[in-house]
């Protein structure tokens, strides 16, 4: 086994020198980013990193700092000479690191890393983070499949025996999609394939209905005049800094293509609508709004089967109904993938 020495460097945006360290004889580098310069990094088509969380993206992390973020921002990456190997999107009040991030509007978080430099990367992350005092990193909404369980959780804590503590959160609901409508409607229940059919027929009935997919910005004000006409406890939600938030959000999910708002229109009149996010062949259904005046029409979901319907014209493969167990998820087939909360005390 190579030599542990500690000798890191750490350097900030300007390029000021700041702890040394070297790792089985190869320098790394931490260095403190801005939004903008990790958005460069993800837009290089020579870069390795995984940007495989949506939540994660540098869009979404400055849309949620602008809106809520409070306490010291973390946002670094982690260079092997001139390579970036990895992002961390950490903010840290106190000793306690957490994600850039929390449970209202990010289902899952994890970090960003090139394939096969994970034990580097965290160990690198590990000690510089203890070098600026912090001694719990309090890791919330993660799933099995993020590099945070694999090798941060499964490999780093492990081998250096910090104390970790692993509860699950909630759960995420998805499902893979066939490549027809009729393939998917015949993979429901009977029941529920007679419900769905029952519910679109009995919204034709009722007049002219269309479902359309908008991708620019401008829709968010259909999308905001639909939520106001909620139920009353979703309207609570959207509070002002709620609402400037998802406006961030979907202006910089449209600047880089994948924000999909879909509207449901009753005789030309909006009713429902869903904002989704086409990413990597994945369509994430992040939020949806309704008019509760048409709620005996089931327009709320009606809005939910379209998207996938939708979804499906246009080849995606997979489906995400993202965090919690509501029941029509399960009857549109959906199954459910834990998440997690992650203390580990270094």
């Amino acid at each position: 086994m190579a030599k542990f020495e500690a000798n890191y460097i750490c350097v900030d945006s300007i390029g000021q020198k700041m702890l040394n360290l070297q790792l089985h004889s190869m320098r790394y580098e931490v260095k403190v980013e801005s939004f903008d310069s990790i958005a460069g990094y993800r837009q290089d088509k020579q870069s390795r990193l995984k940007w495989d969380c949506i939540f994660v993206l540098p869009g979404w992390l400055e849309s949620w700092w602008q809106s809520f973020g409070a306490d010291d921002l973390c946002l670094l990456s982690v260079r092997d000479d001139d390579k970036v190997i990895g992002i961390v999107p950490l903010r840290i009040k106190g000793k306690q690191a957490r994600f850039i991030g929390d449970s209202d509007v990010c289902d899952y978080l994890d970090f960003v890393v090139a394939p096969e430099r994970e034990a580097d990367f965290f160990k690198t992350v590990i000690d510089y983070l203890r070098h600026q005092g912090v001694e719990h990193l309090n890791l919330a909404h993660v799933s099995k499949g993020s590099v945070v369980w694999t090798h941060l959780l499964n490999e780093t804590a492990r081998d250096r025996g910090y104390d970790v503590v692993v509860d699950q959160e909630d759960v995420l609901v998805e499902m893979d999609l066939p490549d027809t409508w009729e393939a998917y409607l015949a993979s429901l229940s009977t029941k529920q394939r007679h419900e769905v059919k029952r519910k679109l027929n009995k919204l034709a009935s009722a007049g002219n209905a269309n479902y359309r997919v908008c991708d620019n910005a401008e829709a968010m004000d259909t999308f905001l005049a639909l939520f106001s006409r909620n139920k009353e406890e979703k309207v609570a939600f959207m509070t002002p800094q709620m609402q400037l938030f998802f406006i961030s959000l979907a202006q910089s999910m449209a600047e880089i293509g994948i924000l999909k708002i879909g509207v449901l229109e009753l005789d030309a009149l909006p009713v429902a609508a869903v904002m989704c996010f086409d990413y990597d062949g994945v369509v994430y259904l992040y939020n949806s709004a309704y008019d509760a005046k048409y709620g005996v029409l089931s327009v709320g979901l009606i809005s939910k089967i379209m998207c996938i319907k939708d979804s499906i014209e246009k080849g995606v493969k997979s489906f995400n109904f993202l965090k919690g167990a509501e029941e029509y998820k399960y009857r549109l087939g959906g199954a459910e993938v834990p998440v997690y909360n992650c203390q580990i005390n270094i």
